[in-house]
């Protein structure tokens, strides 16, 4: 008889399994020990004789790897094992995705944050004209929400940010843990199941789970599952039908994956038996449509007691696309096939086959999650207490009377005259994009027709700027629905028996915090929402870093005139007295130019004694006009003055001006002296010849301001500057 035996050793080879024959003769057979006994007993014997010997190494395997850490927290008593799930938070923030019939809006909310900063530039208050167009903005954001189609509903529903299965069960449920597997071999990722608490009761939780990036796309297979997702999710609900649970489904998907492999493994079969067992479990069944639902895909998890959609879900037999390629032989036709298809929650509602529609915030479920997440949760706990008074027949005959009805009509009834539905409403009072840009360019040529220089910002302003920002803080808080958390918070750290100012929060604690803070930043974050708060807090930055850089200034100055020296300070004033003489061209001598280098050099010495990197020395280049145009303004100089005389000849106004030059030397009263000058001036300016002054003067302006801007870009360069 042969015998058999197994021995751990190691062999010197990864992974490898060293069978040994009587004759001392070695094969190697990978991947023995991890075959079934299925495949070790179809092994191919040929050649074994007796005294067969299998020599196997053990893998090396980390202690505690899976499925619990070393530093397990005792006395945690909320939220799910994070060890036990593999979906964890990402490690960068989505980006934001602009569906097409949003950009127009979106181009509006640059140009109204383009023209806050204008009009911020110019100093001038255009706080109510600003205000009035972000109100019609949100109202036509409103209005666009409000009166989507339906292929732009299911663009909504297929946005790649928007919440999926998980994110909603870890926002509804204290506690969760995730279960895997059918039992015969395989655990499809595009379905996931688990067990959570709501309000302390238990649910079966079932659902179609989409990926958050391309990554996670590809491994959940895009919530297309495979028969064995859904024999995993049929397991589930045997196990809740026999211990009592309420089945929570979530259904997400484009349909049931459509491949060879799984036509093969038995999909239609997989499909008719979870459709058949549950109009028999015996217990509440509640689906919630979080985005797409496709065919019987979608169905093979649908088949509730009570049926709700988000308001920007849909629910079809066959994508637009896919109708649109059949009926009308172009996928261009989507938007006209959606909408005889009827798939958005409106339609459901309507033809009785959804029992409710759950609302989303302004700009679909991704733009608030939190919130959405608790509408469903709100949803659900006031559906269990109508289906928690029902015994097990009632709920098997609700369920069966629920789908019995959907399709139904009665023979024999008139038909009403045909009569227009879903009239558009009226656009009279709807604020339009046009009329919105129309707007914003007036505003905007009004700002720079008034533009001028900003003024200093005192600290009365900025002190005002906080309570403005503290108060819309508050405001977005309270329309957040986060104020309740942030006043339990509150009362939490008054409870703090004399905790020291400086002493971190405890870990419950500071959890709270960061989840409320969180949600603060990204309702923030949504388009178009809280603009007024955005544009104080970025000026508020603004104002905190030009405080900090100005502070910095000021420290580093009284640090350096700590440091120089009085005799340094003497020579610091020679240099200055210097460059005043060299801007009106006055000529140096040798000594004072020699004492000026000397000057510069102990400069250099103190400034770099404090710290103070001094990367190169330049002259400072004055912006002068060119020779040319200085005699241009010397001569409208003299022209000028040549005018004056003239019109004080002709005028008679001789006396006048020695009257005048007589009163200043007496030193008479200022008030007699600027009667007589504004006397003079008066006459002399009825009688001057302006205008040709005036255009000769414009033209000299002009050509100084284009002369002085290329010199200044000029010196510019030459100091370093871009």
């Amino acid at each position: 008889m042969t015998s058999l035996s197994l021995v751990a050793a190691y062999c010197g080879r990864e992974d490898g399994i060293l069978v040994e024959f009587g004759s001392n003769k070695e094969i190697l057979a990978s991947g023995l020990l991890r075959s079934s006994l299925r495949r070790v007993n179809g092994y191919k014997r040929t050649g074994i004789g007796r005294g067969l010997r299998v020599i196997a190494k053990v893998k090396k395997w980390k202690k505690h790897d899976y499925p619990w850490p070393d530093d397990i927290d005792p006395n945690i008593d909320t939220g799910h094992l994070s060890y036990l799930s593999h979906f964890k938070p990402l490690a960068e923030k989505p980006k934001p995705v602009t569906l097409p019939f949003e950009k127009p809006l979106m181009d509006l909310e640059k140009r109204i944050i383009e023209v806050r900063r204008m009009a911020d530039e110019t100093g001038l208050d255009f706080s109510d004209q600003i205000g009035a167009l972000e109100s019609k903005y949100q109202q036509a954001l409103k209005d666009l929400y409000t009166h989507l189609t339906p292929i732009q509903r299911l663009t909504i529903a297929r946005h790649p940010n928007r919440p999926t299965v998980l994110d909603h069960i870890f926002n509804i449920t204290e506690k969760w843990v995730e279960l895997h597997g059918d039992r015969a071999g395989y655990d499809d990722p595009a379905i996931v199941t688990g067990i959570g608490t709501i309000d302390g009761k238990s649910y079966m939780f079932i659902g179609h789970q989409k990926g958050r990036n391309t990554k996670e796309n590809i491994a959940r297979n895009f919530a297309m599952p495979t028969p064995h997702g859904y024999r995993k999710a049929l397991r589930m609900m045997k196990y809740a039908d026999h211990h009592g649970f309420p089945i929570i489904t979530f259904v997400d998907t484009p349909g049931a994956f459509a491949d060879l492999k799984s036509e093969e493994l038995g999909q239609g079969e997989a499909i008719a038996h979870n459709l058949r067992t549950m109009f028999g479990l015996k217990v509440p069944i509640i689906t919630v449509v979080t985005g797409e639902g496709g065919s019987g895909g979608a169905l093979a998890i649908a088949c509730a007691n009570k049926l709700f959609m988000l308001e920007n879900s849909a629910f079809y037999v066959a994508s637009p696309e896919a109708c649109a390629a059949i009926l009308w032989k172009s996928s261009q036709a989507a938007p006209k096939a959606a909408e005889k298809l009827r798939i958005t929650a409106q339609e459901h509602y309507r033809l009785k086959i959804a029992d409710g529609i759950i609302a989303e915030p302004l700009g679909g479920a991704h733009a608030d999650p939190s919130w959405t997440s608790q509408q469903i949760k709100i949803t659900i706990i006031e559906t269990m207490k109508e289906l928690g008074n029902m015994d097990k027949e009632e709920l098997l005959h609700h369920r069966m009377l629920k789908f019995r009805y959907i399709g139904g009509f009665q023979e024999g009834v008139p038909v009403e005259p045909e009569r227009k539905r879903n009239m558009k409403p009226s656009d009279g009072s709807k604020p339009k994009t046009a009329d919105i840009e129309v707007e914003l360019e007036n505003l905007k040529r009004q700002i720079l027709e008034s533009k001028r220089p900003v003024n200093t910002i005192s600290s009365e302003a900025i002190e005002k700027l906080k309570q403005d920002v503290d108060q819309e803080i508050t405001n977005a808080f309270i329309s957040m629905g986060l104020q309740e958390k942030l006043e339990l918070v509150k009362l939490e750290l008054s409870k703090a028996p004399n905790r020291p100012p400086n002493q971190p929060l405890n870990r419950n604690l500071k959890e709270k915090v960061d989840k409320i803070m969180e949600d603060f930043k990204l309702n923030l974050s949504r388009p178009g929402a809280y603009l007024a708060l955005k544009h104080k807090l970025q000026k508020l930055n603004a104002v905190h870093r030009l405080m900090e850089l100005k502070d910095r200034s000021e420290k580093l100055k009284a640090e350096i005139n700590q440091k120089v020296p009085e005799e340094v300070k003497a020579k610091m004033k020679i240099i200055r007295d210097t460059e005043e003489k060299l801007s009106k061209g006055d000529v140096l001598n040798k000594d004072l130019v020699e004492e000026v280098e000397r000057a510069n050099k102990e400069l250099l010495k103190v400034l770099e004694s404090s710290g103070l990197q001094v990367i190169g020395v330049t002259k400072r280049n004055i912006a002068t006009p060119p020779p040319a145009l200085r005699q241009k303004i010397e001569s409208i100089n003299k022209d000028i003055s040549q005018e004056i005389e003239r019109v004080i000849d002709v005028a008679g106004l001789n006396g006048k001006v020695e009257e005048l030059k007589s009163e200043i030397t007496k030193g008479s009263s200022s008030e007699k002296v600027e009667k007589l000058e504004s006397e003079i001036k008066e006459k002399i300016l009825s009688a001057l010849d302006a205008m040709a002054l005036k255009e000769k003067f414009e033209n000299i302006r002009e050509e100084l301001v284009s002369a002085l801007e290329t010199t200044e870009d000029k010196v510019g360069t030459e100091n370093g500057r871009l």
